[in-house]
């Protein structure tokens, strides 16, 4: 029978004395990440290593400091690293819906703006005054008084040559006409003209035809000399306002030959304020059509040659490093607003605004991966620009309106960035196994583990770790008691006696909760006790439904027998896990056999509340019933197992054991200690494996023996490969001490059979028996008298059938 642990195998302590410190006031601040060394050299890899598709997927388990460890990182690594270039959209002449991109070297985008600015000053103070000149005014007035002494010139020579001939120019409502007139110079009436003889008609007829049509083409000769005038006029103002303009612009294009597309873009504008010289004229407010509707002033606007600067790297030290708290889409790849005016929504390229990307061009951004995919377009978007390199700013939503409307389209800019996603492991293998696209673009995978090995050196950093915290925060140190005793949690939490849990943001909550109860007590250190205190009190706040369940059982509501000896029944430890806090808790396991063929029949599975795990582990009984006792001929019998008082589901093998010993019990007639509760997986051939939450089952188990109160018979049989996992409270390492309480280790099933029945398994003989009175000899003997009262059945059956064929003869 194996022997009981002592109590020094329930739980490793830290000795306080391994630290040389009083207070951690005495060591120094902490720098960087506590291990993590894979997941640190996964991240250096995929920061330095410049590849397409070389984006980084961070991954591990919340509160293991995954994104504290990749700003720390990034940030550093960013300073060393050039400053990309500043960006800004301006406007294009050639197609005003597509805005151009520009880029400038660091700070010189905000110059650009100003200059720009200034220069449209310039010109709004300069054009007007050259256009009030008495220069200007001279040659303007020269041209017109030209153009009017030819146009006036041509008449008179028509003029003339109509009164010769008994004509004259007249006006009228259809324009200028030739008519005959008398020689009092009066104009010949219709009677008077046909009073006239049929010869001096025609002859008049024809003279007025020649003289119109000459007139006609005076008319054209004159209406293309105003034609020549408007653009002679034209080029005066144009050649005018390029003395004032041209020399301005070609400053601009001097400053900045380093950009083509500066040059280009200050030609264009240069050509577009020509075209539009009215603009920097001196407005007249001209009167209203209606007297009582005035309309408001509308002043000529110059937002053309504005510089809208999408990205100022002025005062960046370093590559930019932007982290992106909430990715929608419009702020991860920017926007562009609209303003209302008479109620209409207008926009132009000066309200294009930035978005994440844009401000870590040339840099990284760091994005947590389920708001990501929380935010709809934001996760395809970003695939697409990275994919293409390059950042476009888009309407998402114009493809979805009912109605299209025009907006903008600005050029897209080069995206060169090292995207970087944190987020869980299930996210992590979602996206790789279900998107291909993703395996393209973040093939560097950082994983974080959620715990380390527990040797002096990671205690220390435990202790560097506390330090820091209590500095940062400006909470109570801790005294070497406290330290030893946060490590001590570190091991609770990896449920592992030489494994640290590197959870940092729960050691970091017990660090905080420990220097408030420390404050409390009026203590000017946190000691052991007030680490302790923070625990207590954190389960006291969580452990209501525990407290519940366990009532029920002490009212006899759930039904749990902790003394005495039944058959087919034992005590099986389960886990419930609220999220914020589990807890053991004892279920009665019960098994009954009868003469059949059914062969195991696991009643939750019937019900469907089984899981398949829990399923999978009904087989493994069955077959090792099989291969244990039907070696020589093959079993009979029909069983039932069922966990009572379960209204949920059923998942996990940890009860393979209990059902084992119910089943057994059941069938050899064996009785169960009680006062025992079993957890424990098991394989075909009866070797126990270890499970999951062994600390919280033997707590459960404990607390309810010790509600009810300990007569020194009660314990626990758990697996032996689960001796390394245990982490157990004071009360159960004392009452273990104190003789009270007992836990069983265990590694084959048949030694958990002896511990809760008092009787020895029984080894098979060379003659194929065991020996007499042994659990196994019983059972092998039940099992007999079950087939043959199977077989003696199965003889009345077939006697009876003849009886019936001979009465049919």
């Amino acid at each position: 029978m194996p022997e009981k642990l002592t109590f020094d195998k329930l739980y490793k302590r830290c000795d306080p004395e391994i630290f040389t410190f009083k207070t951690t006031d005495d060591l120094p601040a902490f720098a960087g990440t506590i291990v993590q060394e894979r997941a640190l050299g996964a991240i250096d890899f995929g920061l330095s290593f410049d590849s397409t598709g070389f984006n980084i997927f961070i991954l591990g388990e919340s509160g293991t400091g995954k994104m504290a460890t990749v700003r720390s990182i990034v940030t550093e690594k960013a300073l060393n690293e050039p400053v990309p270039q500043d960006w800004c959209y301006v406007y294009n002449v050639q197609d005003p819906d597509i805005p151009l991109a520009i880029s400038l070297d660091p700070g010189s985008a905000i110059v650009f703006q100003k200059d720009m600015e200034e220069l449209v000053k310039i010109l709004r103070d300069e054009i007007p005054k050259v256009f009030e000149s008495k220069e200007y005014e001279k040659q303007k007035n020269r041209t017109i008084e030209e153009a009017q002494k030819k146009q006036k010139d041509i008449f008179a020579s028509l003029e003339e040559e109509a009164q010769e001939k008994g004509f004259s120019v007249r006006k009228s409502v259809s324009g200028l006409i030739i008519i005959p007139v008398k020689k009092t110079g009066e104009p010949l009436t219709e009677e008077e003209y046909g009073a006239l003889d049929e010869k001096t008609r025609e002859k008049i007829d024809e003279i007025g035809r020649v003289l119109q049509e000459k007139l006609n083409d005076i008319v054209r000769v004159v209406r293309e000399g105003e034609k020549t005038v408007k653009e002679a006029l034209a080029r005066l103002e144009k050649e005018a306002a390029l003395s004032a303009v041209g020399h301005l612009i070609d400053e601009l294009k001097n400053k900045y030959k380093e950009y083509e597309k500066i040059i280009t873009y200050l030609e264009n504008a240069k050509d577009d304020i020509l075209e539009h010289l009215d603009d920097f004229k001196v407005q007249e407010e001209q009167a209203p059509a209606l007297p009582f509707m005035k309309l408001p002033k509308t002043e000529p606007t110059f937002g053309r040659y504005k510089v809208n600067v999408l990205v100022n790297n002025k005062d960046c030290k370093g590559a930019p490093c932007i982290f992106e708290s909430n990715p929608t889409y419009y702020n991860l790849f920017g926007r562009i607003e609209h303003k209302v005016q008479y109620g209409i929504a207008i926009t132009d390229f000066s309200m294009i605004k930035a978005g994440s990307l844009h401000k870590a061009n040339g840099g990284y951004i760091v994005i947590d991966a389920l708001d990501l995919l929380r935010n709809i377009f934001s996760y395809d978007a970003l695939k697409r620009s990275i994919r293409n390199k390059e950042v476009k700013i888009e309407d998402v939503w114009e493809q979805y309106r009912l109605i299209s409307t025009t907006t903008l389209k600005p050029e897209a800019m080069p995206l060169d960035v090292k995207v970087i996603l944190v987020g869980n492991p299930f996210l992590y293998y979602l996206l790789y196994n279900l998107d291909e696209e993703y395996r393209e673009l973040f093939k560097v995978k950082a994983d974080f583990d959620n715990r380390m090995e527990r040797t002096d050196e990671n205690i220390h950093r435990y202790a560097s770790f506390i330090a820091t915290r209590c500095k940062e925060e400006k909470i109570l140190p801790f005294d070497r008691t406290g330290v030893a005793k946060v490590v001590e949690v570190g091991s609770r939490l990896a449920e592992h006696q030489n494994k640290l849990s590197t959870k940092f943001s729960d050691i970091a909550d017990i660090i905080r909760e420990a220097s408030y109860w420390a404050s409390r007590a009026e203590s000017s250190v946190v000691r052991e006790g007030h680490v302790q205190k923070a625990i207590d009190e954190r389960i006291y706040r969580t452990n209501r439904i525990e407290e519940r369940l366990r009532e029920m059982v002490l009212e006899g509501t759930i039904i749990v027998d902790i003394s005495g000896e039944k058959m087919g029944q034992v005590n099986g430890l389960a886990v419930i896990d609220l999220g914020d806090y589990s807890f053991g808790k004892p279920s009665r396991i019960t098994a009954r056999t009868y003469v059949g063929k059914a062969g195991v029949v696991n009643i939750e599975r019937e019900t469907k509340m089984s899981g398949k795990i829990h399923e999978k582990a009904t087989l493994i009984i069955t077959n090792y019933l099989g291969s244990k006792y039907a070696t020589q001929k093959p079993i009979s019998l029909s069983a039932s197992i069922t966990f009572e008082q379960l209204y949920d589901m059923v998942e996990g093998d940890s009860a393979t054991c209990a059902e084992l010993y119910a089943l057994l019990s059941s069938i050899g007639g064996i009785p169960l200690k009680q006062n025992i509760a079993v957890t424990g997986s098991m394989d075909q051939n009866g070797d126990v494996q270890p499970v999951g939450g062994i600390n919280e089952k033997i707590e459960g188990f404990f607390d309810l023996c010790k509600s009810i109160g300990f007569d020194g018979s009660h314990g626990v049989i758990i697996p032996m490969r689960n001796m390394k996992n245990l982490m157990l409270k004071k009360d159960v390492v004392e009452a273990v001490k104190e003789g009270k309480f007992s836990i069983y280790p265990i590694q084959k099933a048949e030694e958990g059979m002896e511990i809760i029945t008092g009787i020895e398994a029984g080894d098979l003989s060379g003659d194929g028996t065991y020996p007499e009175g042994t659990v196994n000899c019983l059972v092998v003997k039940r099992l007999a008298e079950i087939a043959e009262a199977l077989e003696k059945k199965k003889e009345e059956e077939k006697e009876e059938e003849k009886k019936e064929k001979d009465k049919d003869k």
